[in-house]
């Protein structure tokens, strides 16, 4: 019979395994400690190396709920049909670190993330979209929080 502990086992041993082979992939363990520091989205998509100012569009989308009961978690999703992505991020302009996920896109990756967030007020949020020629696209969305969920 397979325990949870002997699964969480196993699953270290073969990401220690994959580590020291030089397998597991490097950028998996990149933090980018300015950028979650960020509390602007300018000063977010800085940090990740754009150079461009940030423009809305319409081919870039961020989804949630209008009003989230629980700020505790949030569901957040960003997506955008625009081929040449770099990175998506997604961003929650009022919290203490506004940059609440960034991911890494490739070619063969579709650009269409889902992640929760911790709110502790009402804020809008951000999908942006860091394209490899520079440009940097954004989608905003006012998702209202009736119970906070960064303590308090």
């Amino acid at each position: 019979m397979q325990t949870r502990r002997k699964t969480l086992q196993q699953g270290a041993v073969v990401a220690g395994l994959l580590a020291s082979t030089g397998l597991f992939p490097q950028y998996a363990l990149a933090f980018n400690k300015t950028a979650f520091d960020a509390k602007t989205v300018a000063e977010a998509v800085k940090a990740l190396g754009a150079a461009g100012a940030p423009t809305a569009s319409k081919d870039v989308t961020i989804g949630g709920p209008d009003i989230a009961e629980n700020g505790a978690v949030v569901p957040l999703t960003a997506s955008t049909t625009l081929a040449g992505v770099k990175q998506m991020l997604i961003l929650v302009e009022k919290n203490p670190s506004a940059l609440v996920a960034v991911f890494n896109v490739t070619d063969s990756v579709e650009p269409n993330f889902a992640t929760r967030a911790k709110m502790g007020q009402s804020s809008d949020v951000y999908a942006v979209a860091i394209m490899n020629d520079g440009k940097v696209l954004f989608a905003k969305k006012e998702v209202k929080v009736t119970l906070g969920g960064c303590g308090g």
